[in-house]
Order: C-alpha cells, then sequence, then structure tokens
C-alpha cells in the first residue's frame, strides 16, 4: 500500500504482500533529472535524490508524499453561488522491519495529513461532500501509525491508529489506481459514503484505535474473509483531536466482516477481472434514532421541532454489496481497459439518515491514441433520505405546521477527464449535476464546475 499517492490510498484486496530479500546496492544517480521530459516521466515529482530514495526503500524504508486539491464552484443552482478550494498534504513512510532490522517484526505504518481550505456542500447546500478532500476538522493530524504483519501467505493482521476505510467497504484497485477517486465527489471517492454516514465507521484520514484480521483461504488473492475492531469517537474529526489517540471519547466499537471474491486475471492479462464484496457491521454506540435528523433539513424559518420523538438506541448495523467488472480490455494494447463498479449500502432503519444509498460509474483508460495514461470517467449515486423522516414531517404540515419542508433524495451524476501527462501529475476538471441540494425541494438543481490535481512527492 503507498501512503504517498493521493489516487492510491487504498490497498488492493489481497493486502500488502511483504518481500524481505535485499536487492543489490544501487548506483549513485544525478539529484536533478537530465531534461524536462526526463522529469515528467520519472516516477515521482521530487525524483529518486541522487539514488538515496532507492537505497532506502531496499533498508526497508518507503518515504511517501502528496499533495492533493479539490476546487468546485455552482454557477447554476444551489442557495447561493460560490466557488470553494480545498487541500490535503501527506507525508508517510512504510518500515519493513524485516529489511531494517533482520527480524520480521512486521511493517510499521506512518502518515500525517494536513487539510486547509472551503467545502461548497456548507452552503450549497449537499448532503455529500462535492470535495473528497474536504472535511475531518482541516487540520494536521494523524492518519495512520500501526504495525501490519504477515502471517505466511493465508493471513494478514494489522493494528494501531487506524482507519476503517483502508480495509472494510473500499474500493478495488484498477491500474494501479484507486478506482472509486478517479471522481472528484465524495459520495463515491474513497469509500460509498452512507457507510459513515449512518454508523461510526472510521474514514480517512481520521485514525481511530484498531485492528484487524485478513484471511486468505487459497492463498493468494482469490477469496478474502475478514473482520475488524475500531473505537467509535464521533469527535475525532474536530480540529482540536488531530493529534488525539487512544479512547478518550469511545462511545463504543465497529465490528465490520467482510467476504471478497476476485475473478478473472489481471488488468493487462487473462480473463476479464471481477470483484465482488459483501460485508456487514455492528456499532455498539447508543445513538439518537433518525428523527434526530430531521431538524438539519428544514429552513431556519421553520418552526422549532421540540417535540420529536427522539429516543436513544443501543447498537446499530447495517451492511453493503460492492462489485466492479472489467468490460473489454484493448486488443492492440491490453494496458487501456474499460471497468465498471456498484456499491448498494443498507443502513438500520432506526437510526440511519440514508438508509439506501447506491453508486455506480464507469472509467475508461486510454482515452486518445496518444493518451494511453488518462481516464474519462461517468458517475453517481442515488442517496435515499429515510422514508420516516419524510413521513413524520407529512403528518405534521397536514396537522397545520407552516413552514416545514419534507426530506427528498438527493441524487448526483458526475462527468470527468483525467489528464496524465506524469505518473506523478493528475489534473482533472469535470462537472457535477445534483438532484435536490441538500435532501430538499428548497432550491434548484444544481450545476457544479469542479477541478481537481493531484501530485506525488
Amino acid at each position: 500500500m503507498s501512503n504517498g499517492d493521493p489516487y492510491d490510498r487504498i490497498g488492493p484486496m489481497e493486502g500488502t504482500r511483504i518481500s524481505t530479500a535485499k536487492p543489490p546496492p544501487v548506483p549513485d544517480t544525478p539529484f536533478f533529472p537530465s531534461s524536462f521530459d526526463a522529469w515528467l516521466h520519472q516516477g515521482t515529482m521530487t525524483g529518486d535524490w541522487g539514488g538515496l530514495r532507492t537505497r532506502l526503500q531496499n533498508e526497508g524504508i518507503a518515504i511517501q508524499g502528496h499533495y492533493l486539491e479539490d476546487s468546485a464552484g455552482n454557477p447554476v443552482g444551489g442557495k447561493s453561488k460560490d466557488v470553494r478550494y480545498a487541500h490535503e498534504f501527506g507525508l508517510g513512510a512504510d518500515i519493513n522491519t524485516a529489511k531494517l532490522l533482520g527480524t520480521d517484526l512486521g511493517v510499521v505504518h506512518a502518515l500525517i495529513t494536513e487539510r486547509a481550505g472551503l467545502g461548497l456542500g456548507a452552503t450549497l447546500p449537499a448532503l455529500d461532500s462535492p470535495q473528497e478532500i474536504f472535511g475531518s476538522g482541516e487540520t494536521v493530524r494523524i492518519t495512520r501509525l500501526s504495525i501490519e504483519k504477515q502471517i505466511t501467505k493465508y493471513a494478514d493482521v494489522e493494528l494501531g491508529e487506524i482507519n476503517t476505510e483502508n480495509d472494510f467497504g473500499q474500493s478495488t484497485m484498477h491500474w494501479g489506481m484507486n478506482l472509486y477517486c478517479q471522481f472528484e465527489s465524495n459520495a463515491i471517492c474513497g469509500m460509498p459514503q452512507a457507510l459513515a454516514i449512518n454508523s461510526g465507521y472510521g474514514y480517512y484520514p481520521t485514525a481511530h484505535p484498531g485492528a484487524y484480521l485478513k484471511l486468505y483461504p487459497a492463498g493468494n488473492d482469490r477469496y478474502l474473509v475478514s473482520a475488524g475492531i475500531y473505537n467509535v469517537d464521533p469527535a475525532i474529526a474536530n480540529t482540536h483531536n488531530g493529534f488525539q489517540l487512544g479512547l478518550h471519547n469511545s462511545t463504543g466499537v465497529y465490528l465490520p466482516f467482510q467476504l471478497g471474491w476476485h475473478g478473472g486475471g489481471t488488468d493487462s492479462s487473462g480473463t476479464l477481472p471481477t470483484n465482488l464484496k459483501i460485508g456487514g457491521y455492528w456499532d455498539t454506540s447508543e445513538v439518537a434514532n433518525m428523527y434526530s435528523h430531521l431538524q438539519s433539513f428544514e429552513p431556519a424559518t421553520a418552526p422549532q421541532l421540540v417535540n420529536l420523538p427522539i429516543e436513544q438506541i443501543r447498537g446499530r448495523y447495517g451492511g453493503w454489496f460492492e462489485g466492479d467488472q472489467m468490460l473489454e480490455r484493448d486488443a492492440g494494447d491490453p494496458n487501456r481497459s474499460t471497468v465498471a463498479f456498484m456499491s448498494i449500502i443498507w443502513g438500520d432503519p432506526r437510526t440511519s439518515e440514508a438508509p439506501y444509498f447506491v453508486t455506480a460509474g464507469i472509467v475508461r483508460k486510454g482515452t486518445f491514441w496518444n493518451r494511453p495514461q488518462d481516464t474519462i470517467s461517468l458517475g453517481g449515486k442515488i442517496l435515499i433520505v429515510n422514508r420516516q423522516l419524510t413521513n413524520y414531517v407529512a403528518e405534521l404540515q397536514q396537522q397545520g405546521f407552516r413552514g416545514l419542508v419534507k426530506p427528498s433524495d438527493e441524487n448526483m451524476l458526475e462527468a470527468n477527464y483525467g489528464w496524465r501527462p506524469s505518473p506523478w501529475l493528475t489534473v482533472r476538471p469535470g462537472a457535477q449535476y445534483i438532484w435536490h441540494p441538500g435532501g430538499t425541494n428548497l432550491y434548484k438543481n444544481a450545476l457544479l464546475l469542479d477541478f481537481e490535481c493531484g501530485i506525488t512527492f
């Protein structure tokens, strides 16, 4: 897994495979590339540091860094017309103790991220952030501090400050890239957003005390059986909690499980690959029922709903299905292909704001004849608001309450083009169209123009 690539922050389904073999010494290389073209074609923006980077990797220390920005504006629709910018810097390292110390204690993962900027979702408004990089306190925080141990080829475990998004409900990797994060919308990128909306799922870049066990019954990526345990901390995303470790604000534990199956070959050879995952969770936290979400849908001028039937419920549950299928692979260039994906999320109807949530899309890698690394992507979401909220407001309206607005579903469609002039640079202009922004009919449907840029250091 690479912490340094903003489009590759989630590892493949088969997990991290660790090699203890030490390659031969690396000869000294120039610190600066010999030409502009050579700079564009090197693996990272800062290169090999005169061979130092490769020597460190050979000794077991892999250093990564990234910058990712998301900009978006809505010239049409929404509550107001705004333009917003947000970014993330990340610096991390993977330390292979087998190489560094000669004793295989596992791989130590460390990642610190810094986020800043503003989000369009607050002013639009939107139930899911249109900028996937916005959120989690807009501060410097520990995002990962853990140790991972591969136990033969059949099992993998990790323990420490981690987030659930790395390992449960995560995207499959294709072409060395995170499939979901070919989109700017946070509804799709990273993981299907309803998992975080409906439960104590620990989302990137927050870190929670946790652990997981992954089993590979066939000794490869054909089958996956995994389970985990993570602390639930509703306050971890606050700005002042960036370096908070431990169980300070724990409300319970999040217990996910997941089954995975990989069929076919690889992206570039063999039968067209298929990936399927099905999972579920139990969150032991005590939370308010679904009526606690109702006031957030109402305008400021609406009457206060002081007698809502809110009660506390101990434990909430849900599940997910994810699948992706390579539809075709070009005969003339097997590195060009097209993949379709879908996810279906179900949440506890007693507590969930969005008990039904669907994302789907299609990504094509290799666009024009001279653009083999570029992508073009089309995808969207269907967010179905809890019908108990809609029905309750309808009853209040029949009783004579004025100024209330019935919640409605919020749906979105995104199209973009990923221009990759270099292995370390991605520029992605695109557009999003949101039906019923904010989950009501208060504002006109919104057209967003967005722009994303990612750099791997």
